[in-house]
């Protein structure tokens, strides 16, 4: 049946100036699952692989107990778990089994002990294997848990996230305090097609673990891919999901003028929005249909494949300049909040490249957009690391995580109300 999936497209200018040169047009589409989908739930497989080294000790290690129990009672008995243990040393603490025996497992979990050091790449090796030894039919999951860097296996553990996106396996990986290696982390993350999160505090870990659970049981769009079809002299500059986090998607030329943008995953309860930048080429004043937005999913639990939904962009040219000063603010706040992203994660290679002054005045110039966007907590990080790059040529470990990955929550729900 269709209807599992409603589009809405907003244009950041609904009037574009009728000029003799070519002029970039942002669009924001949101993909809004309906209510017909409510009551759909995927079976999960998750794998928790988790730090208990000696740094781990005391509160972080409690939390991370307590989070465990948590999500072990979030998933249903015909879900299936598995928990491997690492420190300089793998074991699997838990082999995979229903969920159904949560109470012995949380047994086992109460009697972890913090000790040794860290070693990541054997655990995440681990985790897959156990993952493989499911029942068919459950979305995957590996959950990551770490407070350290790990020690000298930095190219195995890229390796294991190959392994991982080969497996269909998205490792979801969690970094707490300040001590381990984002770019690292960041890295296994995106290669197994997952995420990254930076947990400040060790009470941050409950709703982490239990968001895993929760995110893949209602993951029930599967295999969705988002297609572009633009007419001539129009052209595709950038895809960029803004919602739940900001994220380049890129995309692939399936002909002339379309192309093709991978979704994955999505889930039934919560919108993906996705923010396109194109090039359009001179046109006299009129109302033209450039393009068209077709998402294709799969609901395997409905036995629903290659469904389609689709809307049409519409552009408007004007000689009227009262017109064409209108615009959209919250697809504005939008653009702009994905431009000071832009300029923050350019500004982190930069330092990486040791381009301390491009840096800098990167990271001031999305302070500037970012308070221009509301986002003063933020500014206000950006704006003291760049005093740290002034006086000590370098960003400190919490400053920098806290731009890596604050600065791709910018996007808010509330930000997606638009109106009609």
């Amino acid at each position: 049946m269709a209807g599992e999936l409603q589009l809405r497209q907003t244009l950041a200018r609904p009037y574009l100036p009728a000029t003799q040169a070519p002029q970039v047009a942002y669009v924001l589409v949101e993909i809004v699952p309906s209510a017909v989908t409510a009551g759909v739930q995927m079976p999960v497989n998750v794998a928790f692989v988790l730090d208990h080294s000696g740094s781990m000790r005391g509160n972080k290690l409690r939390s991370m107990k307590a989070a465990v129990g948590l999500a072990l009672d979030r998933l249903n008995d015909n879900d299936s778990v598995a928990i491997v243990l690492f420190n300089h040393e793998t074991v699997v603490l838990v082999p995979s089994q229903p969920a159904s025996g949560r109470e012995s497992i949380k047994r086992l979990v109460n009697g972890i002990r913090d000790e040794g050091g860290t070693k990541i790449a054997r655990a995440i090796a681990a985790g897959l294997g156990e993952l493989s030894r499911a029942p068919q039919g459950a979305l995957p999951r590996l959950a990551l848990l770490t407070d350290g860097e790990t020690d000298k296996d930095e190219r195995d553990c890229l390796d294991m996230a190959d392994q991982a996106a080969s497996m269909g396996v998205p490792i979801t990986a969690f970094g707490l305090g300040n001590e381990w290696n984002d770019r690292l982390l960041t890295d296994i993350a995106t290669r197994s097609r997952g995420e990254v999160e930076h947990m400040r505090k060790p009470e941050q870990i409950e709703d982490n673990f239990q968001a895993v659970v929760q995110q893949a049981q209602a993951a029930i769009f599967q295999n969705t891919n988002a297609t572009l079809r633009l007419v001539a002299g129009v052209q595709p500059r950038a895809a960029w999901q803004v919602v739940p986090l900001i994220k380049n998607l890129g995309y692939k030329p399936l002909a002339e003028r379309s192309v093709i943008v991978p979704l994955e995953q999505l889930e039934k309860d919560s919108r993906r929005a996705l923010l396109f930048e194109l090039m359009v080429e001179p046109k006299p004043a009129g109302q033209y249909r450039i393009g068209q937005v077709e998402v294709t999913y799969d609901i395997p639990q409905l036995g629903i494949t290659g469904e389609k939904e689709r809307t049409d962009l519409v552009l408007q040219i004007t000689n009227d300049q009262a017109l064409t000063r209108q615009v959209n603010p919250q697809v504005m706040n939008i653009v702009e909040k994905v431009s000071a992203f832009k300029l923050q994660t350019r500004a982190l290679d930069d330092i990486e490249a040791g381009n301390v002054t491009g840096a800098t005045q990167k990271l001031q110039s999305a302070v500037t957009r970012l308070l221009n966007t509301g986002e003063t907590e933020l500014a206000e990080t950006v704006q003291q690391e760049v005093q740290n790059l002034e006086r000590q040529g370098q960003l400190s470990s919490e400053g920098q995580k806290t731009i890596r990955f604050g600065s791709r929550k910018t996007v808010r729900l509330s930000d997606l109300d638009v109106p009609g």
